[in-house]
């Protein structure tokens, strides 16, 4: 990040922290995830749990984990060894619940009833470690997907603990469930905050009153770990992840930008035909492995290849939020980057768009300053207590 970015972002952060009070550390803190804490590829929640462990007693709970599970590619089987036992990592306590079978959308209007039945008999909870977490805990955590059809189990076990939940994705992009998707249009009122990463979620939410605006967070320590630069002299362009990767944009841009390097990092896709000899394709990395590509680039590429797509994506897409953190110009669709700054729109398929786009992306006379990018500690701050923080209101 530059220093002008980064000063400007920290004096906008500061101000929105100025009303915060410390928050308590006495707690008992229960999150109720698809996730598992131990897991090598990390989520949004994964540093929450672990922002939280500074703040008190932090415990994870691992849902719709089952035999079933070795057929879905779940990267929670290397931790299957560690399931339905209780253990420390990281300072968080960690719990992954295996079960015979685990409830999960059939698809099918036929199956309904019995889809229904397994998602009733699940929402039961019967595991005493989860009953007993629940009751212990003073705040709990829920991550969008499986985790809202506890509502009633934790109002009837612990009726006093804080519920927080906070939607990562919205419901319908995700396909759940009919029984989980009713559940929470039941439930959302009763919820005590609700935390949206995108003001755009709120349409999916069933409730006003209590939403919480919250963005992404970022390990601000990854700026010290992206050194030295992996790239010679000359300008650079970096693309990172596989989400509805379009090499289409590369064979246009390649051929019209001979003068710059492009890196495809991670794409899922093997090298195209039509790439140029200025375009370089590498296999998935290691997160860590791919923070120098994007910190000593000039420019970062989202080359999604639809625009039929949430817009709460422009706000929680991960590899925006780390061009923004390292100040990189992104070119990317019109849709992903409508008003947003220091990002560059183009139409899908169209070189003159695309030219258009990276031409003024490379003139550093038309940038912008990136919005301002949270840690996670102050993500965490904001789901804690929301009414401490004029940046978290919603618009009524």
């Amino acid at each position: 990040m530059s220093n002008k970015a980064m000063s400007n972002a920290a004096a906008i952060i500061r101000e929105a922290d100025s009303t915060a009070a410390q928050t308590p550390f006495d707690e008992t803190f229960l999150v109720l995830s698809a996730h598992d804490y131990r897991s090598p590829r990390k989520a949004g929640v994964h540093f929450i749990a672990e922002e939280l462990a500074k703040r008190g007693r932090t415990r994870f709970f691992s849902l719709r984990y089952s035999f079933l599970s070795r057929y879905t590619a779940d990267p929670r089987l290397t931790l299957d060894a560690e399931a339905n036992r209780i253990d420390i990592h990281n300072g968080v306590e960690c719990y992954l619940w295996k079960t015979l079978i685990h409830p999960f959308n059939t698809r099918r209007n036929w199956l309904r009833l019995a889809e229904t039945w397994m998602y009733r008999w699940y929402s039961k909870g019967q595991n005493s470690v989860l009953h007993q977490w629940i009751q212990e805990a003073s705040v709990i955590i829920l991550e969008s997907g499986v985790a809202p059809v506890f509502f009633d189990l934790i109002k009837r076990l612990n009726p006093d603990a804080t519920i927080v939940y906070r939607a990562s994705d919205a419901l319908e992009t995700i396909n759940v469930a009919a029984y989980v998707n009713d559940t929470f249009t039941r439930i959302a009122a009763d919820i005590h905050t609700i935390v949206l990463p995108s003001k755009a979620l709120a349409e999916t939410i069933p409730s006003s009153h209590n939403l919480a605006f919250v963005p992404q967070g970022i390990d601000y320590s990854i700026a010290e770990k992206a050194d030295p630069s992996p790239y010679g002299p000359g300008i650079h362009a970096v693309s990172i992840g596989s989400m509805l990767f379009d090499p289409s944009f590369f064979i246009l841009a390649a051929k019209n930008f001979p003068n710059i390097h492009f890196h495809i990092i991670g794409s899922g896709q093997p090298r195209h035909s039509e790439y140029g000899t200025n375009v370089s394709v590498y296999g998935e990395m290691p997160f860590a492995q791919t923070l120098p590509y994007i910190k000593h680039a000039q420019l970062g590429i989202a080359p999604y290849s639809s625009n039929n797509m949430p817009a709460y994506l422009r706000d929680t897409s991960l590899k925006l939020l780390q061009y923004d953190f390292f100040s990189l110009p992104a070119i990317c669709p019109t849709f992903i980057a409508a008003d947003y700054p220091n990002r560059y729109g183009y139409q899908i398929g169209n070189a003159e768009s695309i030219t258009q786009a990276i031409n003024h992306a490379l003139n550093p006379h038309a940038r912008s300053i990136p919005r301002p990018v949270f840690s996670w500690s102050q993500v965490t701050d904001r789901m804690l207590a929301p009414q401490l923080f004029r940046d978290t209101e919603m618009a009524v």
